[in-house]
């Protein structure tokens, strides 16, 4: 799989209809998102921060007229937060605010560690000599950005960083899963960047990747991206208990 393979960073969910321009739309654009996908984070934010409360009723029509949307965004956003474990849909009942159990949490961030390493091992043998440097650039970006106070951009590139090295294994199948996934966590990698430090460490946890990925170092890369994922999970518990 190529970079010209990489998917929409909004999406975050189909390979196969992804043109070739797509490299040059993600290091342009890495923020454009869906109105669903808007609505996904927006509604996310306030879950995991508790505004809205487990077992808060959650209306299509108060949502969609509350944002002034059509319905079937807000249909989209609470089929994707069920996926988290953030909504509970209800037959014939409407859905409600949930909360995901420490099982069902612990075993997406279990899931997502091992794929991330996965891939980022694929691309230590795998990634184009072109395609590492765009990586590193994309690496300084961040830790501009980690000093810079804006949580969005920092969430965006963030996000096209952790997309490169999926791209990078070569891998459609892996790179696919790993974006599933992804999406369905990052309510709660959003939220373990609210702690105080969190951006300057997320960078230095990601140096240790991208040293590796240059040096061609397959289980050096997995390592640290093994545990680069493992801390954002510690991260998001620590906010959770904030909160």
């Amino acid at each position: 799989m190529s970079l010209d393979d990489l998917p929409d960073i909004a999406s975050l969910s189909s390979i196969a209809e992804v043109k070739p321009a797509a490299r040059n739309r993600i290091a342009r654009a890495p923020d454009r998102l869906t109105r669903a996908e808007e609505l996904r984070l927006q509604l996310a934010d306030e879950i995991v921060r508790g505004t809205l409360a487990p077992g808060s009723a959650l209306d299509e029509t108060d949502i969609a007229r509350r944002f002034k949307v059509s319905r079937t965004p807000v249909r989209e956003a609470l089929r994707q937060l069920a996926a988290s474990g953030l909504v509970e849909a209800r037959a014939h009942r409407g859905a409600v605010v949930a909360q995901p159990s420490i099982e069902r949490l612990g075993g997406m961030f279990e899931a997502m560690a091992e794929l991330e390493a996965l891939c980022a091992g694929l691309s230590a043998e795998r990634m184009a000599p072109a395609d590492r440097h765009r990586l590193e650039a994309i690496h300084e970006e961040l830790r501009v950005l980690s000093y810079a106070g804006d949580p969005d951009r920092f969430n965006a590139v963030n996000e096209q960083f952790h997309a490169f090295i999926y791209a990078g294994s070569q891998n459609a199948h892996i790179a696919e899963i790993t974006l599933a996934t992804r999406k369905r966590v990052q309510p709660f990698r959003r939220a373990q960047f609210r702690n105080l430090g969190r951006f300057a460490q997320s960078h230095a946890e990601h140096d240790r990747v991208v040293v590796a990925i240059m040096r061609g170092d397959r289980n050096g890369a997995a390592n640290a991206m093994r545990a680069h994922i493992e801390r954002v999970h510690g991260e998001y518990e620590l906010y959770a208990h904030s909160v």
